[in-house]
């Protein structure tokens, strides 16, 4: 083979090796959103239709913790309450969650109970 296309064929494969690892790397810094988690959570959301919904949102760090209250909507985002932390609040799963798993749980026997052939 040549040299030349031989390099190429090299620098080829070691740009297409480092796209991956560059995505990892941006995802896991603050430049790709790894670091905003501290001063913003989403607690939880309620939807009301299908473009509207009631969001609850934990803003700033330490004493100045805040939970805002909003009802977005794809015209406007407004403020409903302003409220403290509730401590030892753990946010909800995901909706649809709880529920899934209860009838998941109907429908599945176990493989040695009466109902097994």
């Amino acid at each position: 083979m040549n040299s030349s296309l031989m390099t190429s064929l090299l620098w080829f494969v070691a740009i297409l090796a480092m796209i991956p690892a560059a995505l990892w790397l941006l995802k896991r810094t603050p430049v790709g959103g790894a670091g905003s988690s501290a001063l913003m959570k989403n607690i939880a959301v309620l939807p009301l239709s299908a473009n509207q919904r009631i969001v609850t949102v934990e803003v700033g760090a330490g004493e100045s913790r805040q939970w805002l209250v909003l009802g977005v909507t794809p015209a406007s985002i407004t403020t409903l309450h302003t409220m403290a932390p509730v401590d030892g609040a753990v946010p909800p799963a995901a909706p649809g969650g709880p529920a899934f798993a209860g009838l998941l749980a109907k429908f599945h026997k176990p493989a040695g109970g009466p109902d097994a052939r």
